[in-house]
């Protein structure tokens, strides 16, 4: 691949940050610097780790910032189950943002699964 941009993984990525910036705005105004603050960087932190990566030299490089992303991922998916807890989101968006994230989970575990394989 030339760029980071041709991976699906990046793309979905991309997307989910739109689709939870939209779902944040209607958190309660007083979360502003703090739960959607977190939500909206955990997400960003997801494909921002990946070009991150890709752009760095070598392989091992990659595989360590694809981690990276990995771990903002559970981040993010930790985050979004406490809002759903606290009744900041309703359980059909909840379930589309998770279910989201899990198809960037599966992509990134591939990636790393295939990079591993390489290094070793």
């Amino acid at each position: 691949m030339k760029t980071y941009r041709e991976f699906v993984a990046w793309q979905k990525a991309m997307t989910f940050v739109t689709k939870v910036y939209k779902t944040t705005r209607n958190f309660p105004r007083e979360e502003l610097f703090g739960l959607t603050s977190q939500i909206r960087r955990s997400a960003i932190s997801i494909p921002s780790n990946f070009a991150e990566g890709f752009g760095r030299k070598g392989n091992n490089e990659f595989l360590r910032f694809i981690r990276i992303a990995i771990g903002s991922l559970y981040e993010c998916q930790t985050q979004l189950e406490i809002a759903f807890n606290i009744e900041y989101l309703e359980m059909q968006k909840f379930e589309e943002l998770f279910e989201q994230s899990r198809e960037i989970e599966a992509l990134l575990r591939g990636l790393e699964k295939k990079l591993s394989a390489q290094n070793s």
